[in-house]
C-alpha cells in the first residue's frame, strides 16, 4: 500500500496528515513553522514533531512514505525552500516537494479548477489561478509593510486605535480588553508593551478585539471592517488578473484570523459583495493540509 504524507506549515501552527490512496490514517500538529517567525531550529523541530505525531498516529514509519507535500509559509525564498527540503528528507523517504501554504491552500479549495483563495492568519495574502495555468497573487510581503487584515494587522490596528481614542478624551471597551490581553493594569504600561523591541505578538490580542466587538464596541467593529475591506481588496486585485470584469469568481478563505473571529468573515463577504460582484464564497473554510495531501498523492 502507498502512503502519502502532507503538511501545513504556518507561522503559530503545523499540521501534517498521513494517508494512503483514499483515506486520512493520523494527523499530528505542533507549533509554527515559518523560518522567518520561529527560526530554524524551531521550524524544524515542529516539522519533525508534527510529522512523528501523525505517523504514530496512523502507525505507518515515516520512511515508508511515497511522496510528501509541505505548504510551508515563508518558502518562497529559496534559501528557505532549501532548508524545509533538507529537513523533510531526513524525516521522511520518498520523493518530497515543497510549496507555500497559500498554495496548497488553493489546491485545497479548488484542485485544478479557477478560483481566488484569501488567506489571512499570521500574514495575508490572495492567490489565485483561472484553471488554464495563470496564476496571480496579492498581498503577502511581510508585517512591516503587508499583511493587511491578518490576526496581528488587527492587534496593531486595535492598539492604535486605543490611543488615537485616549487623544480624543476617550476610554473603550476595547481598551479594557486589550489590558486583559496582555496582563496590564493601564494605559502607561500598554505604551511601553505596543513599543517594546523586539516587536510583541500583537495577534495574540485578536481574542480581545473579537469580545469588544461583539459587545458592541464601535471601535472594535470598524477595525473588523477595515480588516475585511482590506481582505477583499486583495481578492479583487487577484481576480482581476485572471477573470474578465462580468466573470463569476470563487472565492475561498482561509487562515486563523477567519477562523476564530466570526466579526472578520462576515466583514469579508460583506466587502467583497461590494468591491466584486461576480463573487461567489465558498461557505467552508479552505484546508490546507488536505490539498497538500491531495498534491501528494497527485490528485
Amino acid at each position: 500500500m502507498a502512503y502519502f504524507l502532507g503538511i501545513d506549515g504556518g507561522g503559530s501552527q503545523t499540521t501534517c496528515v498521513v494517508g494512503d490512496e483514499a483515506n486520512v490514517l493520523g494527523r499530528g500538529q505542533s507549533a509554527g513553522s515559518n523560518v522567518l517567525r520561529v527560526g530554524e531550529d524551531g521550524a524544524r523541530d515542529s516539522l519533525q514533531r508534527a510529522i512523528h505525531s501523525a505517523c504514530m498516529v496512523a502507525r505507518v514509519d515515516a520512511s515508508k512514505m511515497q511522496r510528501t507535500v509541505a505548504g510551508v509559509a515563508g518558502v518562497g525564498r529559496p534559501e528557505i525552500r532549501e532548508f524545509i527540503l533538507t529537513v523533510l528528507r531526513e524525516a521522511v523517504g520518498g520523493d518530497v516537494a515543497v510549496v507555500t501554504d497559500a498554495d496548497a491552500s488553493l489546491h485545497a479549495a479548488f484542485g485544478d479548477h479557477p478560483g481566488v483563495v484569501v488567506i489571512a492568519g499570521t500574514g495575508s495574502i490572495a492567490l489565485g489561478q483561472d484553471g488554464r495555468g495563470s496564476t496571480a497573487r496579492a498581498g503577502g510581503w511581510g508585517w512591516a509593510i503587508s499583511d493587511e487584515g491578518s490576526g496581528p494587522w488587527i492587534g496593531r490596528a486595535a492598539v492604535t486605535a486605543i490611543f488615537r481614542a485616549r487623544d480624543a478624551g476617550q476610554v473603550s471597551q476595547l481598551e479594557k480588553s486589550i489590558l486583559r490581553a496582555w496582563h496590564l493594569s493601564d494605559g502607561e504600561e500598554l505604551v511601553g508593551a505596543a513599543n517594546a523591541v523586539p516587536q510583541p505578538d500583537f495577534g495574540v490580542l485578536l481574542p480581545g478585539v473579537i469580545a469588544a466587538s461583539d459587545a458592541g464596541d464601535p471601535v472594535a467593529m470598524a477595525i473588523f471592517t477595515n480588516a475585511g475591506r482590506e481582505l477583499a481588496g486583495l481578492a479583487k486585485v487577484v481576480a482581476g488578473h485572471l477573470f474578465a470584469d462580468s466573470a463569476t469568481v470563487r472565492v475561498a478563505m482561509y487562515g486563523g484570523a477567519f477562523v476564530h473571529a466570526p466579526n472578520l468573515r462576515n466583514a469579508f463577504y460583506t466587502s467583497l459583495q461590494d468591491q466584486l460582484p461576480g463573487a461567489v464564497l465558498l461557505p467552508d473554510l479552505a484546508d490546507p493540509v488536505l490539498g497538500a495531501l491531495r498534491m501528494a498523492r497527485g490528485v
